[in-house]
């Protein structure tokens, strides 16, 4: 198990060029499934999780080819669909939480898919139903081995296009769905779709194999089935998640940094809701701007003037994997902030390692965290935490760079999931972090 030591208190300055997006990634791999020919993506993060999908990807016999960093061609024109029957696919695939997203091209390629149940945070309950009702819509049939945990669903024959009203906007739900019928018969129409960027890119994507999907960045989705995709090259956006985590880190501790090339018509709230935590967040050209904030940052109130909330909720709402950044940043600010964790009841949890250090929180249930800002007028004190989970993890770091003496995070595995090189990136805005 990895552990970082970290003297914080040290103010940062420089540039980072934020990763490809994680989220992205672990979509956009899966579709290489859809056709036998060569599938090129670039600005792929090299990170535990992605590189974990391509190894699966490997094992199920697509043929890989490194061109250099974050650029990978694929070619799936011989799968071995019987590896997903094997004790060693239910290991691998129990590790990771993205590869519920193979099931719907070899479902919809095919005629069958299998899937143990999926590792990832453990940050509450991520149910998958969403997933297979859309599979058994177009006409698949579902099992489940409740002894093994593991989920299968089949085909006679080929899919059949459908309407159907998701009972949640779920982006991995909305993927999958989208990867089975972009090859079922006739028209299928997705009502409440997930319409996150990231599923923007997955539509584009599979249009231009030659999909026929319309409505994208909409939750109405109607695709029209195709009887074969073709080859195409795709480029990952920049993680958003990441530009977050970057600007958190910034205001905390009081550094300039400027974060390069965010791809700025793709962040949604983001940058409105730091600044609602008092942070300038200036856009110069298609990068991001942060100041040292050398007199702190002030939350501002609603219009009434009653107690800001910021919660997360589907796209175009304020992302969830963030809200643990937001909750970080507040410790310091001067005000106070109610943070509401709608999605994942267990994601707050890490709170407990902050209040040692010394911030004001108060946990009033498993969603909903009131943040009173010290001002910077008692700083956080460095102490031994564990990261429990990826984005818990990384507010942990920020914690610990901004406080006094040396902090100690361990099992930072959780962290390299989803962040690529963090500490070397760290070391070179000047922070003095180092990995044992």
């Amino acid at each position: 198990m990895g552990t970082f030591k970290i003297e914080g208190g040290k103010p940062l300055k420089g540039n980072v060029q934020p990763q490809g997006a994680k989220n992205e990634a672990l979509q956009v791999l899966c579709p290489v499934l859809l056709t036998s020919e060569k599938v090129r993506v670039t600005n792929i993060p090299d990170i535990i999780d992605v590189n974990k999908l391509i190894t699966l990807l490997g094992n199920l016999g697509v043929k890989i080819q490194k061109n250099g960093p974050g650029d990978y061609t694929f070619q799936a024109d011989e799968v071995n669909v019987n590896y997903l029957e094997t004790e060693a696919f239910k290991k691998e695939g129990g590790s990771l939480r993205g590869s519920i997203m193979i099931v719907g091209p070899l479902l919809a390629r095919f005629g069958k898919g299998f899937i143990p149940k999926p590792g990832g945070d453990k940050i509450g309950r991520r149910r998958l139903d969403t997933h297979f009702e859309g599979f058994i819509n177009l006409g698949a049939k579902f099992r489940y081995v409740r002894e093994e945990h593991f989920y299968g669903v089949e085909s006679e024959g080929k899919l059949k296009g459908a309407y159907m009203l998701l009972d949640e906007a779920s982006v991995t739900g909305t993927a999958n769905i989208v990867m089975a019928a972009v090859l079922a018969e006739g028209t299928t129409t997705i009502y409440n779709a997930a319409c996150e960027p990231y599923l923007q890119q997955l539509c584009k994507m599979l249009n231009s194999m030659g999909a026929k999907i319309t409505g994208i960045g909409s939750n109405l989705l109607t695709i029209e089935g195709v009887d074969s995709l073709g080859g195409c090259e795709h480029r990952i956006l920049p993680d958003m998640i990441e530009i977050g985590s970057w600007i958190g880190l910034a205001a905390m501790t009081k550094s300039e940094i400027t974060i390069k090339n965010v791809s700025w018509d793709n962040l949604g709230q983001i940058p409105n809701v730091f600044r609602k935590l008092g942070i300038t967040v200036e856009q110069k050209g298609d990068d991001i701007y942060i100041p040292a904030h050398k007199d702190g940052y002030e939350i501002k109130t609603d219009i009434d003037g009653s107690i800001l909330t910021v919660a997360d909720a589907p796209w175009p709402g304020f992302t969830p994997d963030l809200l643990s950044i937001v909750l970080v940043v507040a410790t310091q600010a001067k005000g106070d902030v109610l943070i509401h964790q709608k999605m994942f009841e267990s994601r707050l949890f890490f709170v407990d390692k902050l209040i040692d250090m010394g911030a004001k929180i108060m946990l009033c249930d498993p969603h909903r965290a009131v943040v009173m800002g010290h001002d910077f007028q008692s700083q956080l004190k460095a102490t031994t935490m564990s990261s429990p989970d990826i984005r818990a993890g990384i507010s942990l770091l920020i914690a610990a760079l901004s406080a006094k003496g040396t902090s100690t995070i361990q099992n930072i595995e959780q962290i390299d999931r989803g962040y690529e090189r963090i500490d070397e990136r760290l070391r070179a805005l000047g922070a003095n972090i180092v990995r044992v």
